[in-house]
């Protein structure tokens, strides 16, 4: 070989190794090579934001929907109490039964006035919206009952049908009416606040076709409210003094029961368990063999979530937990 095609080659060389890397290297640095959009693509990917949260199903790794017991007419109201165990409603049989942390099914009250959504409050007592008698009550542990509220307007309620507790003792609850409709003295289907002293009665809510469902954030500051009439899911702000505001469309469809879970996920029921984000995203759908009414979470670590569809009562082991 020639000294001129030596040096030719020698060139080539050179300019291959700038090319090849991905900078021009500094004296005494090492070329670092680089395939064409690798690593481009690798920058690219890693800018985009990324959530656990996005990535896993809400469900338990390996969780199926499984039925706890059958035989009902139509199971509503799941709430847990402090201790885990499950009470819920059997609204045309009339009773309020207890699905203990054991897995045993007990009937807590008989006669329950058409009881449909439950919620325990912080000492212990199970509230609950009595459909029939057209009344809000709290029930201690030996069944004795207190009525909370029955009218608004010296009118008699609708049909109290859900309810939540916020952070002071104040229930809010939503007063639709299924079936007949010739004994109503309401001007229509509205939502109420009740406050922790048990004094006021306000009207929150007054322009939607059918409320059903609600739930609220754990720091007060949201309540989620389904309009099963309009089939449209809402949410407010909560005020200092219990009243909403803010009205806000947070999901296109309505729902009977709602709960929330530890990352702020909003779980409607439709023709299934819909599951959505705090943004209003659709993230999961969980399929019951029975059309979904109600649920909630509950449990020794408030880490299953429990189902009243129809005749029957269902759960399913979840990764995040309930509040």
């Amino acid at each position: 070989m020639n000294m001129k095609c030596y040096s030719l080659m020698m060139l080539l060389l050179a300019v291959m190794t700038v090319v090849g890397c991905a900078k021009e290297p500094a004296p005494g640095e090492p070329c670092t090579r680089t395939v064409q959009g690798e690593k481009e693509t690798e920058e690219k990917a890693s800018a985009q934001p990324k959530t656990v949260a996005d990535k896993l199903s809400v469900v338990a790794p390996g969780a199926k929907v499984e039925k706890l017991a059958g035989g009902f007419k139509f199971t509503e109201g799941p709430a847990a109490d402090a201790e885990g165990n499950i009470f819920f409603t059997d609204i045309l049989n009339n009773r309020i039964h207890k699905w203990s942390l054991a897995g045993r099914l007990s009937t807590f009250r008989e006669n329950s006035g058409g009881a449909n959504g439950l919620f325990f409050d912080r000492d212990g007592y199970l509230l609950a919206c009595e459909g029939n008698r057209r009344r809000l009550v709290s029930i201690d542990s030996q069944g004795k009952v207190t009525v909370l509220a029955d009218k608004y307007g010296n009118k008699k309620l609708n049909s109290p049908n859900d309810l939540w507790l916020d952070a002071k003792g104040g229930i809010y609850f939503t007063d639709p009416r299924y079936g007949r409709r010739e004994t109503i003295e309401q001007d229509g289907e509205h939502v109420y606040y009740l406050s922790a002293n048990r004094e006021k009665l306000l009207r929150v809510i007054d322009d939607m076709v059918r409320p059903n469902g609600l739930i609220g954030t754990p720091d007060g500051k949201l309540l989620y409210v389904a309009d099963h009439g309009g089939n449209k899911t809402y949410v407010y702000t909560i005020n200092a003094d219990g009243t909403l505001s803010d009205k806000k469309l947070f999901a296109p469809e309505g729902s009977d029961g709602m709960t929330i879970d530890s990352e702020g996920n909003i779980y409607l029921t439709t023709n299934a368990v819909l599951v959505y984000n705090s943004a209003g995203k659709k993230i999961e759908t969980i399929e019951v063999p029975e059309r979904p009414a109600n649920l909630c979470f509950g449990g020794k670590n408030k880490q299953t979530l429990f189902i009243t569809a129809r005749t029957s009562f269902y759960s399913v082991g979840m990764r995040v937990k309930g509040l």
